[in-house]
C-alpha cells in the first residue's frame, strides 16, 4: 500500500448500485481505507449522520455514486428523483465545503439533448429533455455552488455484471426470443462501471497528492466527461454483446436484431438521439483513458460475470 492510500479514506455513496459496488471492488483490490454506504446505512440527506461519520473516520474526499436512475419512472415520480439527484447532492456539497474535502459526483449525458453531431465537450450548453436530466444538472450545479473542491464525472450508458443494465437485459432477451427489436438511432458510448471507477479513484488519488503536495502543486478541479471508447447505437451495442456472448458460448444461437427508430418504441422520457461524449479533457488532466467496453464485456462474458 503506498503513503498516498494509507492516508487517504474514501467515503462512497450509493454502494449498493453498480457503480458503488465496482468501486468497492476496486478500493478492497488497491487496500485504499473506506467507507461505504449505502440508501440502507444512511439517507445522503441526513447531514447529522453523515457529518459524524466524516469526522470520526477522518474522511479525506467523498465520492457521490449514488442516484435516481429509472429514467422513465421519474416522469412520474419526479419529486424522489429531485430528492436524491438534487437534493442529495446539495448537502454533500454542502458537507464537504464545511470539511474542506474534494466531493466526486458522478452525473449523465442526459444533461444534454442530443442534438450534437460531434462529441459533446465539457464547455457545451446542456439542455436535458425529462426529468432525469434536469435533476442531474441540478444536481451538478448544487456541487458546483456549494463545494469549491468538486469533480463532476459525467457518464454514458453503464453496464457491469452489476445491478440492471442494458448487457443483462439483452443476455436475456436472447434467450427468451429468437427475434428482437432494438433502437437504431440514438448514439453514445457505452461505458463498464469498473472502469468509472477505476477513473474516480485516480481522480482522487491524483487530487490527494496534490493537496499533500508542499511544493504548491494544484488539484484541477471541475467538470469531466468519461465515457467509452467508441461510438455506437443502441443496436449496434446489442449486436457487439451477442456476437461476443455466442463467442463465448454464452448464447447458443444469436438473435435477429432488427434495427427500429425510436418512434416505434415510445417511452415515458425522451433520450437524447446523440449523446457521445469527448473525454479529452480527462485525459489531459488526469491520463485517464477512457473505457474500452468492448473488452470490458468480453471478460465479463468470458468469465461468466454478466449473467
Amino acid at each position: 500500500m503506498s503513503q498516498a492510500n494509507n492516508d487517504m479514506h474514501l467515503l462512497v455513496t450509493g454502494a449498493n448500485g453498480q457503480l458503488g459496488q465496482c468501486l468497492a471492488d476496486q478500493l478492497k483490490a488497491q487496500g485504499i481505507v473506506h467507507t461505504l454506504l449505502s440508501r440502507q446505512d444512511a439517507d445522503i440527506n441526513d447531514t447529522v449522520v453523515l457529518e459524524k461519520i466524516v469526522a470520526d473516520k477522518g474522511v479525506t474526499a467523498i465520492i457521490n455514486a449514488a442516484a435516481y436512475t429509472a429514467v422513465d419512472k421519474a416522469e412520474s415520480e419526479p419529486e424522489l428523483a429531485k430528492r436524491i439527484n438534487e437534493d442529495g447532492p446539495a448537502a454533500l456539497a454542502k458537507l464537504c465545503s464545511r470539511f474542506d474535502i474534494p466531493l466526486l459526483h458522478v452525473s449523465t449525458d442526459y444533461v444534454f439533448d442530443g442534438n450534437n453531431q460531434t462529441p459533446y465537450v465539457e464547455t457545451d450548453q446542456t439542455n436535458p429533455s425529462g426529468v432525469y436530466g434536469h435533476t442531474k444538472l441540478n444536481g451538478e450545479i448544487a456541487v458546483q455552488r456549494h463545494c469549491p473542491k468538486h469533480i463532476i464525472l459525467r457518464t454514458a450508458w453503464v453496464f457491469s455484471e452489476y445491478g440492471n443494465n442494458f448487457m443483462k437485459t439483452m443476455l436475456r432477451l436472447a434467450k427468451e426470443r429468437d427475434t428482437l427489436g432494438v433502437v437504431a438511432d440514438q448514439f453514445g458510448c457505452p461505458t463498464y462501471a469498473g472502469d468509472i471507477a477505476k477513473a474516480l479513484i485516480s481522480i482522487a488519488q491524483q487530487i490527494h497528492a496534490a493537496e499533500q503536495d508542499k511544493s504548491g502543486a494544484q488539484a484541477r478541479y471541475g467538470v469531466y466527461h468519461y465515457a467509452g471508447d467508441e461510438a455506437v447505437s443502441w443496436h449496434g451495442f446489442a449486436m457487439a454483446i451477442f456476437e461476443e456472448a455466442h463467442q463465448q458460448g454464452v448464447l447458443k444461437s444469436l438473435p435477429t436484431v432488427n434495427a427500429i427508430a425510436t418512434e416505434a418504441y415510445p417511452t415515458p422520457a425522451k433520450r437524447p438521439a446523440y449523446s457521445v461524449l469527448s473525454t479529452a479533457k480527462i485525459e489531459g488532466d488526469y491520463g485517464v483513458q477512457p473505457s474500452e467496453w468492448r473488452l470490458a464485456f468480453a471478460i465479463l462474458q468470458k468469465n461468466r460475470m454478466a449473467m
